[in-house]
């Protein structure tokens, strides 16, 4: 994606919404849209044979084509741009379908907005060009290894073939695919491979060893390494094999003059090979530095020749390459990987091979080195999982956490709360119940586990009293951070206790510190404070990392330059950073993360330009109930028969508003849209006492609705309400005259409370 530039082919016949989402797009600001509109899907296809589109949203139901054949026909011209189905067909299994034959993204008309359809671009493209990258990176892979004498497989636990290529001459994949050693071999030779393999199978570690086969009645000799094949649970589920072929290695101990003539052959294809190929004395000097060596490390062949290879390729000497040096001077050769530095002091990581090169008469005088690049490779190795879990979960983690907790809300609560409807159900249905609720809690749980990339180390717990942590970590920050920066911290005498690692919990705090300073170059204020808070079950329904129970809040407040809302959402992907290179490696927010979740806490943040960042950790607290005296088990304010009306697009959200405040004595009103609630404030203007307004409506936004409401009604009592803490448009809430804000997710109290305060406020 150029810049902040997206040029985008948008496929669709109807003109009302064409100039909607012409103006949906004006409204943002963070990037250019070139936007160029087709009625028809053959006009779309003589756009793309001859330009170049960023992106394509896709209407499915065309004057010339219809359906899910519209997206086939579109995506087989469309190559390597990523399309986006834009429909007002919401229908889940054909929105999976397209998504299976290659759709970035399926959203339905009307439920969207600019600046999601803008970061859902973004992501689209982001996506499909890292889905090239690894493509390619797969394809460079595929044809050196098939160019290569080694044949790799994998097995399962009861070592059947399940994965193989290149293999022997003498045999085809299909004849191995499905079967063990034993069909394949002789006994004696299955019966060696077997045993290697299973004691890989049983300690998880891997081996590397020489062993002969006979398939067909023609033996080879390879070299072979077992590896562990593990899961993403880390469970080892079988082996991973690779094995090169060494026969003629083996042939060459017995005619050693015939293998020296080999290698004097093989000399002149070094400089044209891409590995990074050095040949070295046995005092260490480079007496050989192939093409391949000047491209990957940047030193000239004259530069690099009489060097000591250590000092020039390594920032200083090492236990590990003193133990490779040893190792191919008694055995005759060595690999593994290892960090090298280029000439402009760049690490680089490379699979390094080394063998050992003797003269006619057998006495060593050499060492080969042979490495290859595997940077690139080991970082896409690193990113796929990220990419898989943090591009297509992670960085649209807010809507689906929001979705989900939508969707289990209404379940677990009535699950909950039906027990008390009906105190006299038989036992069966009590027991159905119970499955439901707990099934439901499950389901919360599962979510929880989609959503962390960062599980955190396990340390030694012991009950600690978080005060003294943050006097200590305070104390600290006044001797080294800048005098510009004014510390202050704000710790009631009564915190609660929590169960944790002191070391880690102090990595947490100085984590956050320390970046808080790094946001205030010219100074500023940072504070530290603590407070006890009850997290209940309403809360917990609306904010899927929050449970039930008693928490110690830490919040970390600085006054710095702020997050940018584009990058707000990936600040706890490992390695991202947006610190200039050496200054950061992206590990702190995820390191701080992964410790909080394995302490059984959570982690918000809210942040705007210019306006600072506030992180609020959240840890469970422990002790004895004694020690437990939370204002809010005070009895919660109960109402007087007011009607509330509450406007939220989420019927799960409405219905346990709904359930929850008529069990505290109000009567409620439910709207779904801006539009339906000023309908229904109009009808029942008199009876209204306030009104509960979700800022983020679809058909009129909520925002539209409130000053419609205030035009009506300029004495109406107004909570507004939204998940977007650090969003612009609440400082508009506040410029129209809405002082009461409730951040979602939110307790029953804090909603009876904010409820308890508007209607005993006097307009």
């Amino acid at each position: 994606m150029a810049g902040k530039h997206i040029k985008v082919l948008l496929v669709e016949d109807n003109p009302g919404d064409v100039l909607l989402l012409q103006e949906f797009l004006k409204e943002v600001t963070t990037v250019v849209v070139e936007l160029i509109p087709v009625e028809r899907l053959d006009e779309a296809l003589n756009y793309l044979a001859k330009e170049i589109f960023d992106v394509i949203l896709l209407d499915l139901s065309l004057p010339d084509s219809g359906g899910l054949e519209t997206f086939v026909i579109a995506h087989h011209h469309a190559k390597a741009t990523p399309i986006i189905v834009l429909t007002g067909i919401d229908d889940e299994t054909l929105a999976i379908r397209a998504m299976q034959q290659g759709a970035q993204d399926y959203l339905v008309k009307g439920q969207v907005t600019g600046d999601l359809l803008v970061r859902s671009m973004r992501y689209a493209i982001e996506r499909q060009r890292a889905d090239d990258a690894l493509r390619h990176s797969e394809e460079r892979f595929r044809v050196a290894l098939k160019n290569s004498p080694i044949f790799v497989y994998n097995q399962d636990r009861e070592l059947r073939y399940t994965w193989v290529y290149n293999p022997p001459d003498e045999v085809t994949v299909e004849e191995i695919l499905g079967k063990q050693d034993l069909d394949i071999i002789p006994v004696e030779d299955a019966q060696r491979l077997i045993s290697i393999k299973r004691g890989v199978l049983t300690t998880g570690i891997g081996t590397r060893e020489e062993v002969s086969i006979t398939i067909k009645d023609i033996t080879r000799y390879y070299d072979l390494t077992v590896e562990p094949l593990r899961n993403e649970s880390q469970e080892v589920v079988g082996v991973t094999c690779a094995s090169i072929d060494i026969s003629e290695q083996q042939a060459a101990l017995r005619d050693r003059k015939l293998a020296q003539e080999k290698i004097r052959e093989q000399a002149a294809l070094l400089d044209v090979t891409t590995d990074a190929i050095c040949v070295r004395d046995l005092n260490n000097q480079i007496i050989l530095w192939n093409k391949g060596a000047e491209t990957l490390y940047g030193w000239q062949a004259t530069e690099a020749w009489g060097k000591n290879a250590s000092e020039l390729l390594f920032d200083e000497p090492s236990p590990e390459i003193e133990a490779a040096l040893l190792q191919v001077l008694s055995k005759g050769k060595w690999q593994g990987e290892l960090t090298k530095l280029t000439k402009a002091d760049k690490e680089i990581l490379v699979a390094s091979r080394w063998s050992l090169v003797c003269d006619e008469q057998g006495k060593p005088k050499s060492i080969l080195t042979v490495d290859t690049d595997i940077t690139e490779k080991k970082h896409l190795e690193a990113q796929l999982f990220r990419a898989q879990r943090l591009e297509s979960i992670g960085t649209l983690a807010s809507g689906i956490a929001h979705d989900l907790n939508n969707i289990l809300t209404p379940i677990l609560a009535g699950a909950q709360l039906l027990p008390l409807k009906f105190p006299d159900a038989d036992e069966r249905t009590r027991h159905l119940l119970e499955i439901l609720e707990i099934n439901a809690k499950r389901g919360a749980d599962l979510v929880k586990q989609v959503l962390s990339f960062a599980r955190g180390v396990e340390g030694k717990r012991i009950s600690l009293q978080l005060k003294h942590l943050i006097v200590e970590v305070a104390k600290i920050l006044k001797e080294t951070f800048p005098k510009s920066i004014e510390i202050s911290t704000d710790v009631p005498q009564d915190l609660w206790m929590v169960s944790g690692d002191s070391t880690q919990l102090h990595q947490v705090l100085m984590n956050l510190c320390v970046n808080a300073r790094d946001a205030m170059a010219n100074g500023g204020s940072l504070s530290i404070s603590a407070e006890n808070v009850l997290i209940d079950e309403n809360y917990a329904r609306m904010n899927l990392e929050a449970k039930e129970g008693l928490y110690t809040k830490i919040t970390v407040f600085d006054t710095g330059v702020g997050i940018p809302k584009e990058i707000l959402d990936r600040i706890f992907e490992p390695f991202f950073t947006t610190k200039d290179v050496g200054q950061g490696t992206g590990l702190g927010l995820s390191t701080v993360l992964g410790i909080i979740k394995s302490h059984g806490g959570f982690l918000e943040v809210y942040s705007e330009l210019g306006s600072g960042t506030t992180f609020k950790v959240y840890l469970p607290a422990v002790g004895g109930m004694e020690t437990f005296s939370p204002d809010e088990d005070l009895p919660p304010h109960r109402g007087h028969g007011e009607l509330i009306l509450v406007v939220d697009d989420e019927a799960a959200i409405q219905e346990i508003t709904r359930t929850s405040l008529e069990d505290h004595n109000y009567k409620i009103l439910v709207a779904s849209d801006g539009i339906e609630a000023i309908a229904l404030y109009a009808q029942n203007m008199e009876k209204i006492s306030a009104v509960l307004m979700d800022i983020m409506l679809p058909s009129l936004d909520g925002l539209t609705a409130i000053r419609t409401l205030q035009k009506i009604n300029p004495q109406v009592r107004i909570i507004a309400s939204s998940g977007l803490m650090s969003d612009n448009k609440l400082s508009t809430v506040a410029a129209i005259g809405v002082n009461t804000f409730l951040s979602k997710p939110y307790t029953v109290n804090e909603l009876l409370l904010s409820l308890q305060k508007i209607l005993s406020e006097v307009k």
